[in-house]
């Protein structure tokens, strides 16, 4: 008999030393939940009233959520039909996670400043970031892998974004000389809130080690990011994580680093109409941590402001 695929071993004795047995059953449960095929409105291109209508159009059911206008909520398994449209075509709607558009909405870019987002690619969050300005900011885009990088710009380009520059570069090793109004960090991470129980090679792939090389990449990006901001300046830090090593740990441990260099006030991430998030407790005071849900991945975001 097939054996159906599990969790690792490892993974919930971790949730349940962080969070106790009762929201580490939720955070299991989470990763065996199927997953609702989101998007949102890339109003540089098109509306949400013009996404709206071709939906309906196309006859394909939706929902909002009462934090973002831009965000749609479609049934498990809607993404083909979606892929088939004209307006995903031209780039008027982009498949994106809901959890995954909480980190722009958090940095609230405005027009004319400098923004930088750190680990770019495929470019969700970086066309959001514009689109939110009304493509006024001035956004640095940084990704080193050269793959990745192409597949940014194209869809940049697609999304109708202007005044990015993709620099192919890992942003670890920007240059201090380099200062910016808004800096996004959406860290390469375990994916430890995004989890499926149903993929047969998790447990190659999620592993003690990959944890551990993604804390100490977290470590030297957040040194970055709190390095390049300037004073009045807000660096936003997120992952697809649950764990606290990669998410409130990371923080910590990067502003005990940063004392000398600068001092950083930490910022309640709010979201209007959010009340029915599926939050988890953080030990960080103002930060975001999501269990996985049918709507929601698993998802850590904390935000800081710099005051000198």
């Amino acid at each position: 008999m097939e054996t159906m695929p599990t969790l690792p071993a490892f993974f919930e004795p971790l949730l349940v030393e962080q969070y106790g047995s009762t929201d580490a059953s939720r955070i299991v449960r989470g990763c065996a939940a199927g997953r609702a095929t989101t998007l949102r409105a890339n109003t540089l291109v098109a509306d949400s009233d013009e996404a709206a209508r071709t939906l309906d159009e196309a006859g394909i059911p939706w929902s909002r959520v009462p934090w973002y206008d831009d965000a749609f909520v479609l049934e498990p398994g809607s993404e083909a039909a979606l892929r088939a449209l004209p307006i995903y075509e031209k780039g008027g709607i982009y498949l994106q996670s809901l959890s995954s558009m909480i980190p722009a909405l958090a940095l609230d870019a405005r027009a004319g400043e400098d923004v930088c987002d750190m680990c770019a690619a495929p470019g969700g969050k970086t066309s959001q970031i514009v689109a939110l300005c009304n493509n006024a900011a001035y956004v640095t885009a940084c990704e080193m892998h050269a793959p990745r990088a192409d597949k940014l710009q194209h869809n940049l380009d697609k999304l109708g974004v202007r005044n990015v520059t993709v620099m192919r570069t890992d942003a670890r090793r920007l240059d201090d000389f380099f200062s910016f109004d808004r800096v996004l960090l959406d860290a390469p991470c375990s994916g430890s809130g995004t989890l499926r129980v149903s993929d047969p090679k998790l447990a190659k792939r999620f592993t003690p080690q990959l944890i551990e090389k993604s804390r100490k990449s977290q470590a030297a990006l957040l040194d970055k990011a709190l390095a390049v901001v300037k004073p009045g300046g807000v660096v936003v830090y997120s992952t697809c994580s649950v764990l606290a090593c990669e998410n409130e740990d990371a923080v910590k441990a990067a502003l005990q680093r940063a004392r000398k260099k600068g001092v950083f006030e930490l910022q309640p991430v709010e979201l209007h109409g959010a009340a029915d998030l599926p939050l988890l407790p953080t030990a960080l005071e103002g930060a975001l941590c999501l269990a996985p849900t049918e709507l929601y991945e698993g998802f850590f975001v904390a935000k800081l402001k710099r005051m000198a």
